[in-house]
């Protein structure tokens, strides 16, 4: 990982902040926010993808890899105060930003917009929300209420982890109170569909994806007053790390062409027809 200036407890940099490319969004930085039982490190590889592009930033929450010694957040509402007043410390409320958050990541990066707009007075350039119904849309699962194979069991179903890692009880037994908590703060996180932000919103969904079918991405539409695009691409719940180039050029092409600008759904490159 790079060391700089703004790398916090909360806020890491894989690449330093290149000369934005030709079009580039001024200043923009882009911040990532992980899946439940996700950590930054999950966005290296978008990172490098944009390194030339786009400044990128990755949030850490407490209680993994280098901050698995502090107690996980359970509360979806307090992770997103908590990360919005780290964002703001570390990069201040001047440069544009943007917001990228996948699965339970998408509903703490619109809990973390809406705070950015309502309390510091910054409207994101954009809001990109990947793999994750909209936050008005409820599924009782409850899988955080289950035992730790019933959590398990989900995870082997979306495929984003290795099957050796989950064999391993050593290293499950590293991550498996941190996802449980995240568990705890999707499966208990409610908005009310009045919960709204007023920059441009766009959702990307994997046309396979079990945890999230294409309508319930394209219910994020009720959640901005601004514009809304909907990017469907082939794949399951983790199409982000299985399609990280196609993924990096469709928020470069959002954030440079202006087509969140107008009302839209359509499929990416790489999506079938």
């Amino acid at each position: 990982m790079t060391s700089t200036d703004t790398d916090t407890l909360w806020i890491r940099r894989f690449h330093p902040a290149s000369k934005p490319a030709p079009h580039a969004p001024e200043a923009a930085t882009l911040v990532c926010f992980a899946h439940a039982g996700g950590s930054a490190t999950s966005f290296y590889g978008l990172s490098q993808a944009l390194s030339e592009r786009l400044d990128v930033v990755a949030v850490q929450y407490p209680g993994r890899q280098d901050r698995h010694r502090e107690p996980a957040i359970e509360d979806l509402v307090e992770l997103a105060d908590r990360s919005t007043a780290a964002l703001t410390e570390a990069l201040g409320t001047e440069r544009p930003l943007a917001l990228f958050g996948h699965s339970m990541g998408a509903c703490v990066a619109f809990e973390v917009a809406r705070r950015l707009e309502r309390q510091a007075g910054v409207t994101p350039t954009a809001l990109f929300v990947s793999g994750h119904q909209a936050p008005s849309l409820y599924r009782a699962d409850n899988l955080h209420l289950q035992g730790d194979d019933a959590l398990l069991r989900d995870i082997r179903a979306l495929n984003g982890t290795a099957p050796h890692v989950l064999d391993d009880e050593d290293v499950v037994g590293l991550f498996l109170s941190s996802l449980r908590a995240d568990y705890k703060a999707i499966g208990t996180y409610r908005a009310a569909r009045s919960a709204t932000v007023s920059c441009p919103v766009v959702a990307l969904t994997g046309d396979a994806d079990p945890k999230t079918t294409v309508e319930e991405a394209r219910a994020w539409q009720d959640h901005t007053t601004g514009s809304f695009a909907l990017r469907i691409f082939s794949g399951g719940h983790f199409f982000v790390s299985d399609q990280t180039e196609g993924v990096a050029d469709v928020l470069w092409q959002h954030l440079t062409t202006g087509t969140h600008a107008r009302q839209q759904s359509d499929t990416s490159p790489t999506a079938h027809p």
